[in-house]
């Protein structure tokens, strides 16, 4: 075994550590924009997710991704994400997503950091939905309506208030007690109105920006073509399809994160429109990185519908955990592991 000439040390960032460094959500959104771009001219290496399902009576599974960025750095970065996704962990007291994000160097496989990666999960998936919006939604947006109450629920809502001159927020969950605790969240930090509501019928119909990151446990159409008016710009994310089969029909465009990514698992909220050719390679609009990129146009009227399909894309991780690596950095935040 080859022994190192020189010690090989790693920086670990609890929650905590990462809370510390406030990184603001322009950052966050700029650096997700920046690799999707990235991604739309080439130089990222993006593999599809892949999940591990384990015998626990299907309570949860795990997605890992994994993926690499030539823009990151001076040498680029390359990374893995595990991330868990268990619904009922509310009923322990635990969040439903936790994860754990490692970075190395490319050309040598070097470990440069391990972090808890569950605030890169919850902004990052918030960035993409306003990365998204800032390409695809009518700058003139005023009615926001978001489904479901998850940990990404407050970064999506968030970042897409930074980016709009809102005039309502609504929004909606499966629970009470968990749709009134997220308009309180949001009303402390935010001065549009916020509006609680008990369906997704109240929350989506007639509004401009439509997210839905439901957590059902079986299909069902929450989404409907009736909810979707001229000009409306939509998020479907739900681990489990909450869309109408039918939805694509009063479509205009449909754009996701990567198609690959899109064919792949089982699960997402286009799941059934892939899987019966309802969405291919022939009705897809683009891909985000090729409008990111300059390579396709984005929202060319102001009628268009326009769908966005986003189901979490390892670059991103990657961009975003070197995002908080090179802050704590900066600030001096972290604990130094030896590796070896």
């Amino acid at each position: 075994m080859t022994t190192p000439t020189r010690p090989i040390w790693m920086r670990y960032l609890s929650g905590p550590d990462i809370d510390s460094l406030d990184i603001p959500s322009s950052a966050i959104v700029d650096a997700i924009d920046s690799v999707v771009a990235a991604h739309g001219r080439g130089e990222t290496v993006f593999e599809p997710r892949m999940h591990l399902v384990p015998d626990n009576g299907g309570v949860g599974h795990f997605n890992v991704l994994r993926g690499h960025v030539s823009t990151l750095g001076e040498r680029g970065v390359s990374g893995v994400k595990v991330v868990g996704d268990f619904v009922p962990n509310y009923l322990e007291g635990l969040p439903s997503e936790m994860a754990m994000a490692t970075l190395f160097d490319p050309y040598n496989g070097t470990p440069l950091a391990v972090m808890d990666a569950t605030f890169v999960t919850e902004a990052r998936t918030g960035a993409m939905t306003a990365v998204g919006a800032r390409y695809l939604a009518r700058p003139d947006s005023k009615v926001l309506a978001h489904a479901g109450a998850r940990g990404t629920a407050f970064s999506n809502v968030t970042m897409l208030d930074g980016l709009f001159d809102l005039d309502e927020i609504r929004v909606t969950s499966r629970r009470v007690e968990s749709r009134e605790a997220f308009g309180e969240q949001l009303r402390a930090v935010t001065d549009t109105p916020v509006v609680v509501v008990e369906t997704a019928d109240e929350a989506f119909d007639g509004a401009d920006i439509i997210v839905e990151a439901t957590r059902l446990t079986e299909p069902a159409p929450l989404l409907r073509r009736e909810h979707i008016r001229p000009g409306a710009f939509v998020v479907p994310y739900g681990t489990v399809s909450a869309v109408e089969p039918e939805l694509l029909d009063v479509i205009d465009k449909v754009v996701v994160d990567d198609w690959a990514e899109s064919r792949s698992g089982r699960f997402g909220a286009l799941r059934h429109h892939v899987d019966t050719g309802l969405l291919s390679p022939e009705t897809l609009w683009a891909q985000l990185g090729e409008i990111a990129s300059g390579a396709k146009a984005g929202r060319e009227s102001a009628d268009e519908r326009i769908l966005f399909w986003h189901r979490g894309l390892s670059i991103l991780d990657v961009a975003l955990a070197h995002l908080v690596l090179r802050t704590a950095e900066e600030a001096e935040v972290g604990t130094m592991l030896r590796y070896r």
